[in-house]
């Protein structure tokens, strides 16, 4: 039995529900799975793990400061330990090349600010709330579920992410970094 810890941020609540999903996948395969936010993570939990799973949605085209900063202060624990980060991004729901490529940028600053090199990389679409954004914003999100073939969340059951439907499930890819490494 692997202990994992499962440390992530998070803005509305969809990260949360991403890392509490794999947290139960874990446990379901016998394994002893720790999940909590990053500003409730000691450096203890760290040392404790033998794997760690890292996530954090991107907001505003970036990774939630909290996330990176512990990731900064964990860099040389983590190198030690087969390790994974899940990123959550609108840009993960577009299917698209250069959406695709532009989620993945994200994840190579990561790599680049913090010098950490997760083994996995996951990218998930997460929830996109548009009833609390203006009448616009709203007609764009309407106006791209309907171009991609997705529905628009209707109830606060599917707009809060309680469950994560088998379509929004991530295909784990190989991280890469612009440096070429790995």
């Amino acid at each position: 039995m692997v202990s994992f810890l499962i440390a992530y941020g998070t803005d509305e609540g969809q990260t949360a529900t991403v890392a509490e999903y794999i947290e139960t996948v874990l446990i379901g395969r016998g394994h002893d799975v720790t999940t909590r936010d990053v500003t409730e993570t000691s450096d203890a939990l760290v040392d404790d793990a033998d794997a760690v799973l890292v996530g954090s949605p991107v907001i505003n085209r970036h990774h939630l400061p909290e996330v990176v900063a512990f990731v900064e202060r964990n860099r040389e624990t983590l190198a030690t330990r087969p390790t994974a980060f899940f990123q959550l991004s609108f840009a993960s729901a577009i299917p698209t090349d250069w959406a695709r490529d532009g989620a993945q940028e994200w994840v190579d600053g990561l790599v680049e600010r913090t010098g950490w090199q997760p083994d996995r990389v996951a990218l998930f679409a997460g929830a996109v709330k548009y009833t609390r954004y203006g009448a616009f914003t709203r007609l764009f999100f309407k106006l791209f579920s309907a171009r991609s073939s997705r529905s628009p969340p209707t109830s606060p059951r599917s707009s809060n992410g309680v469950s994560l439907p088998k379509r929004h499930r991530p295909t784990t890819v190989p991280p890469r970094c612009k440096s070429g490494s790995r």
